[in-house]
């Protein structure tokens, strides 16, 4: 059996690159994508004259301008790149059967046994890359016999060192480890790994069989997909190559770093299987409108939706699914996309569930200079089962009922959804035990049946329940006539009970080490309702506590 072959296809410059397709010829013009942080913005893409001229991305939109006075601008559009990166792995298979995306810039092909269809896997890997030249995209591809290996190697091998500093600069060393210290590269210095803004292409990205090891010895941590934080705390105690955590004991690593680096090792050795797992498409319900004329008025917009909701529903129920997250992107004539979604309590495939959820949000949407096409999209999608009614009319008549009370219901929940978010909307379900505490549990109102017949508890349980609170009172299993609590002085008029309820056995919970405890409804002189109990004591003392209030 052929060893196996992984091949990294990473487009470091996809965002900006995208839309330098489709603009006019534009010669060496600095261009970048801006994402929103929500505290400033940020070049998230940069083209290769941006990039020529100091700019990276995660620089600061105003720095950047610093830099470059003549850079243009776009606004980032995730679904967009989502969406083209989907469209490049369907041409990524006329190399191979077996390929996955890798978001948000990369692909991941298995070409065990297809390089020989092309000349060998430097040919395969160099019309990889003229092709996506081509298309104009810029494409470094790393092969090897791991995931891990190739994601290194098509992201550092041969990488362009950076001009991070760190405290541990040169100018900062002892004199007398200056000249030692200058031979070595920046980030062996402590520096920050090296930049991934300027790569290089070079023979070092293909891997021979069985050879991984060697290349990836001399590279940066960063080469094993860590977080930034493990980088630097692995750099502070002089630990910056991957060979240097290949000579590490495996024990005293796990336990101060984390057993992600120890994984992110082993993957990328071979040690531990990665498997590339392309998924398979999933079905797409979308409808489009394109506009002769733009428009920006609410009313037109609120007519693009009565177009466009029941064509999606047709597609859905052609289908047998219902919609449970549906999503409207307005595209403006400045080649931007602004988008709203919705969120459904229960799936469904009828217009007039929709559209309201929609209706009430479109005016989030900013028209600019006019919005030229409408697309709407079932984002998550479930199937949608008819249910056949039968039995005596009167039946079948509260059948309905019901079914329509719970739309209604449905749709309420819907709509404050989309305002304060689908988890913020709860509904409590009874749960099989016997603890007063423990006797409901709390469940997202969109995800979850109401609940039904609720046991009914062997005495009333209290409107407000919290933890015991200690109460000051003898010490004795009787109603105190005086106890304090809450820093108050309260009077017995009335008690009822006892109640008594033990702990779980099986559990060990810090709150019910008192033991056996013997609840009373206690009614103060003061007309307050407690709920009392005395812990007959086991891991802890034994004394009165008030654990919740009677309406």
């Amino acid at each position: 059996m052929p060893a196996r072959r992984i091949l990294s296809v990473w487009f470091p410059r996809l965002g900006a690159e995208r839309l330098l397709r489709r603009m006019a010829p534009a010669g060496d013009m600095p261009f970048a994508m801006v994402c929103d942080t929500g505290q400033m913005q940020v070049l998230s893409s940069v083209s290769q004259a941006a990039e020529a001229a100091g700019l990276r991305p995660g620089q600061p939109l105003r720095d950047a301008h610093a830099l470059c006075a003549g850079l243009v601008t776009r606004l980032q559009n995730p679904q967009a790149e989502a969406a083209f990166l989907d469209a490049l792995t369907r041409w990524a298979g006329r190399f191979s059967p077996w390929v996955a995306a890798e978001r948000p810039d990369a692909l991941l092909l298995d070409i065990t046994g297809c390089a020989h269809l092309f000349g060998g896997e430097a040919e395969m890997v160099e019309r990889v890359a003229g092709e996506a030249a081509d298309l104009g995209l810029t494409a470094l591809c790393g092969l090897a016999d791991t995931v891990g290996a190739a994601w290194a190697l098509a992201r550092y091998a041969g990488a362009a060192p950076g001009h991070e500093r760190s405290g541990d600069a040169i100018d900062q060393e002892a004199r007398a480890t200056r000249s030692r210290a200058a031979k070595r590269r920046h980030w062996e210095r402590g520096g920050a790994a090296p930049s991934l803004a300027a790569p290089r292409a070079g023979p070092a990205r293909i891997a021979p069989p069985g050879q991984a090891h060697g290349l990836l010895s001399p590279l940066p941590v960063a080469a094993l997909r860590l977080a930034p934080e493990q980088v630097e705390a692995l750099a502070r105690v002089g630990l910056r190559r991957v060979g240097d955590l290949l000579g590490q004991p495996r024990g005293p690593l796990a336990r101060r770093f984390g057993r992600e680096v120890i994984l992110r090792l082993d993957q990328a050795i071979g040690a531990v299987p990665e498997p590339v797992s392309p998924a398979a498409a999933p079905p797409r319900f979308a409808v489009r409108l394109s506009l002769p004329e733009p428009i920006g008025l609410t009313d037109d917009m609120l007519a693009a939706l009565d177009r466009l909701v029941p064509r999606l529903c047709t597609l859905l129920r052609e289908k047998g699914r219902g919609v449970r997250r549906v999503r409207l992107q307005a595209w403006r004539v400045d080649d931007t996309m602004q988008w709203i979604e919705a969120g459904l309590a229960r799936a469904a495939d009828a217009p007039d569930r929709i559209r309201p959820l929609l209706a009430h949000r479109i005016d989030e949407i900013e028209a600019g200079f006019g919005i030229d096409m409408l697309r709407l999209e079932a984002v998550q999608t479930e199937p949608l089962h008819e249910r056949t009614r039968s039995g005596h009319l009167e039946a079948t008549a509260a059948a309905r009922a019901r079914a329509g009370r719970g739309a209604a219901l449905d749709d309420l929940i819907g709509r404050i959804g989309g305002r304060l978010g689908m988890e913020a909307i709860t509904r409590r379900h009874p749960v099989s035990s016997h603890i007063p505490e423990k006797c409901a549990q709390v469940l997202a109102a969109a995800w979850s049946e109401p609940a039904g017949d609720w046991p009914a508890p062997p005495a009333p349980r209290p409107l407000l329940l919290w933890r015991p609170e200690p109460v000051t009172a003898l010490d004795s299993p009787h109603p105190p006539g005086a106890f304090r609590w809450r820093g108050r002085d309260h009077a017995l008029a009335e008690a009822r009970g006892p109640e008594r309820i033990a702990p779980e056995w099986w559990l060990d919970e810090p709150d019910w080490r008192s033991g056996v405890r013997d609840y009373w409804q206690v009614i103060t002189q003061a007309g307050e309702k407690l709920w009392l109990f005395y812990a007959h004591g086991a891991a802890l003392s034994p004394g009165w506590f008030c654990q919740g209030r009677f309406a």
